[in-house]
């Protein structure tokens, strides 16, 4: 059996004038097959009949099996090998599989009245570069099920705190808050289920629900078709917006999401209602409730012991606190943009929270008081040395205040001496200062160098000449002079 391509090469060589001989001998093919495609102007390709299976025979009792019951391929094999079949499980899996009718669930179409709903979940795509590290990507859809208006906003964590933020954020982008909101049984909504009974809801969310004025409605188990609205909200971010989508880091997501949420995704026509979100969200917006007058506290809640080094630490990065409350317990509100940390009532920090690991942030203020507690020992330490120099250090001490001089500077420069010079220099130099009322350290240097100051003794006098050079004749004074000076003074 020839192919297409060696059909065109038969016609080729023919039409160069070879005979059918020359051409099944350069392709070598048989010469009968090439004078039969000789007569053919037109490819035709060769039907092969269907191979016949050992399974045939017993197709139609498979079928009537599978229509009057769901029987699974093997309770199919073992019945029809009762009946004579040899063949092996597998044709037998292949077959109802392939002819076993498909079984599509019915779902009831749920409509929702203007205000009356929104449905809320968490979608992940990948990781990001957030800092210095890769953290998973998190986005968080909020989509009013009338409209199909649709809120989007990206984080790095699901914690019940981004939980709530997303939530009041969503609020004020559609400047209301509907009736009630579907979430699926997410720990941050829903604790427990129970057969039987009523949700165990969480109770920062319920707290926070009764607080902004919904009522939570959870799905049921395993019935995530009843949020579709969302869902198919998750599909189309990672479809249309994520897919392909290049991210540098984290902290330019949200705004090109914001971009892409108010010139596409609220503008296009909604493939269920043929019209824009935007335009039915006119519609929907006077429905929704109003705003509480004040926000909810979001802040996660956790106590915590600050270290020696006056740190406590979240999610492996670490924040000073006042170095008075190293050891201290501390109390830590965690919001999704900020730390606080508190004693009792009092707030004594606060800090920008990171989402990098690893890292340690310092406020400037808060060493500070240990900084001055170490200094002011070691000032007490240097005047402690100085009054043990001399017995009259304190007096020299007092001297120094009485003149209103830099008092921690003198003593620091006078206990660095007694580093030089002995001890019983730089006692006599105390003793010299008090006779010259010499008051500084500059004057107690003074005195010790230029006690210290190397001067030779004078040797005996040598002549060098011949002896009459000690004959040396001195003119009598003329004190008239003095005589003179006295009449003067008289007149």
């Amino acid at each position: 059996m020839i192919n297409y391509e060696l059909f065109c090469k038969i016609k080729s060589l023919k039409d160069k004038g070879l005979s059918g001989s020359k051409i099944a001998e350069e392709l070598g093919l048989d010469q009968r097959t090439v004078n039969k495609w000789f007569e053919t102007n037109q490819f035709n390709k060769r039907k092969s009949s269907p191979r016949k299976s050992k399974l045939d025979p017993f197709k139609h009792d498979i079928l009537r099996m599978l229509e009057t019951h769901p029987f699974s391929a093997t309770q199919v094999y073992q019945s029809i090998n009762e009946t004579g079949f040899e063949g092996g499980y597998t044709i037998v899996k292949e077959y109802v599989r392939k002819v076993r009718p498909r079984r599509t669930p019915a779902f009831l179409k749920l409509d929702f009245l203007p205000g009356e709903c929104a449905q809320v979940d968490w979608g992940s795509y990948g990781s990001v570069n957030v800092g210095g590290d890769r953290r998973r990507l998190s986005f968080f859809v909020m989509v009013l099920c009338y409209s199909r208006m649709m809120y989007l906003e990206f984080t790095v964590s699901q914690t019940m705190e981004h939980f709530l933020a997303c939530h009041q954020n969503s609020f004020n982008f559609f400047g209301g808050i509907p009736r009630k909101i579907m979430v699926d049984n997410l720990k941050s909504a829903v604790l427990k289920r129970i057969v039987g009974k009523a949700p165990v809801f969480n109770p920062k969310y319920l707290d926070f629900a009764k607080h902004a004025g919904f009522t939570i409605t959870p799905c049921n188990p395993g019935k995530g078709n009843e949020k579709g609205r969302v869902e198919n909200g998750v599909g189309y971010v990672k479809k249309n917006f994520l897919a392909g989508l290049d991210i540098p880091d984290f902290c330019v997501i949200n705004t090109a999401a914001g971009n892409w949420r108010d010139s596409i995704a609220n503008i296009r026509i909604h493939g269920e209602t043929r019209k824009k979100p935007d335009e039915l969200f006119q519609e929907e917006k006077t429905q929704l409730q109003p705003l509480p007058s004040h926000p909810y506290d979001i802040a996660n809640i956790t106590q915590l012991r600050a270290s020696s080094q006056f740190r406590i630490t979240l999610e492996t990065n670490r924040y000073s606190v006042p170095a008075e409350y190293a050891g201290a317990n501390l109390i830590l509100k965690s919001y999704p943009d900020r730390l606080c940390v508190y004693s009792a009532e009092k707030l004594i920090a606060r800090h920008n929270r990171s989402y990098d690991r690893n890292q340690d942030f310092e406020n400037p203020e808060h060493p500070k008081e240990l900084l001055n507690q170490r200094k002011k020992a070691k000032d007490r330490k240097i005047l402690m040395r100085f009054l043990t120099l001399s017995p009259k250090a304190l007096d020299y001490y007092r001297e120094l205040e009485n003149r209103r001089m830099n008092v921690k500077h003198h003593i620091r420069q006078i206990v660095a001496l007694s580093e030089i010079y002995s001890a019983d220099e730089v006692e006599r130099a105390f003793e010299d200062a008090f006779t010259f009322h010499a008051f500084s350290c500059e004057y107690i240097a003074n005195i010790l160098e230029q006690r210290n100051r190397f001067m030779p003794e004078p040797g005996a006098l040598h002549l060098t000449r011949s002896q009459d050079l000690l004959n040396l004749t001195i003119e009598k004074p003329d004190l008239s002079i003095y005589n003179t000076n006295t009449k003067k003074e008289t007149l």
